[in-house]
């Protein structure tokens, strides 16, 4: 009787603190466990679509067939792809039984890369990289821009369901802070496409959501029409001839 009580309370308490917990979600990592819900536990039948079943084989063909388990990031990425952006409890259980391990294997690597969201997000998700040189850069108002346009806090997802705001850390290309990305699951799987667009001002991010929003693409890339990649703006100042090879011994006269 006691137990029972104790339980009920557990997950009168659970329950309570769940929608604080998903409000102040940054990362995958942020909610490293499971609850039930009627969109999301794992008696709802989940498997990969014909195309993707296709594409699963070839994913496997890359690892010897006793290293199944290596291709769990592959997979869980397409399976992503397919079910909107997000997984599923039940889509994991599925990659489980491919590569034939527990699912908690699956489960420990679906929680802990925050490329993988277990909660829905927006057919295009703007993910604002948050490290130092971006946000040094104005990265806080980027994605303020985007929030206060969009009438979202971070990680909700709009009434039209076309997007989401997230945050990343350290998108690699800190010479074009600040930067997004976008991940455009529109199309699922078919048309999937994962963009960064660097030099970004905030008037810039609302152009480029107004662009998605009318279905047109931007070219990814540097924003500054004054810089190509990430090269100086303006044009280089120095190296500008090309550079002389480095000296070494003449290995023919050894």
């Amino acid at each position: 009787m006691l137990a029972r009580l104790a339980a009920k309370r557990l997950l009168e308490i659970r329950q309570a603190i769940r929608p604080s917990l998903q409000a102040s979600r940054s990362f995958s990592t942020a909610l490293n466990y499971h609850l039930d819900s009627p969109d999301n536990n794992p008696d709802l039948p989940w498997k990969f679509s014909d195309t993707n079943k296709e594409k699963v084989k070839e994913i496997l063909s890359h690892y010897p067939s006793n290293y199944k388990q290596s291709a769990v990031i592959p997979l869980l990425d397409l399976a992503q792809q397919q079910h909107g952006g997000w997984l599923p409890v039940s889509a994991m259980n599925e990659v489980a039984k491919i590569i034939e391990v527990a699912p908690i294997r699956v489960y420990e690597v679906a929680t802990f890369y925050s490329m993988f969201n277990r909660s829905k997000v927006g057919k295009y998700h703007l993910l604002v990289c948050g490290t130092t040189p971006c946000m040094i850069r104005g990265s806080r108002e980027i994605e303020d821009a985007l929030l206060k346009h969009l009438g979202v806090k971070r990680n909700e997802v709009t009434k039209d369901g076309l997007f989401s705001v997230g945050e990343m850390e350290c998108m690699g290309c800190c010479v074009n802070a600040p930067m997004i990305t976008v991940a455009d699951y529109s199309n699922g799987s078919k048309g999937y496409t994962y963009n960064y667009y660097e030099d970004v001002t905030p008037k810039g991010v609302v152009e480029i959501v107004e662009m998605l929003r009318r279905g047109e693409k931007l070219p990814p890339g540097t924003q500054n029409p004054k810089r190509i990649k990430c090269g100086p703006e303006g044009g280089n100042t120095t190296l500008l001839s090309e550079p002389k090879p480095p000296p070494c011994r003449d290995l023919d006269a050894c």
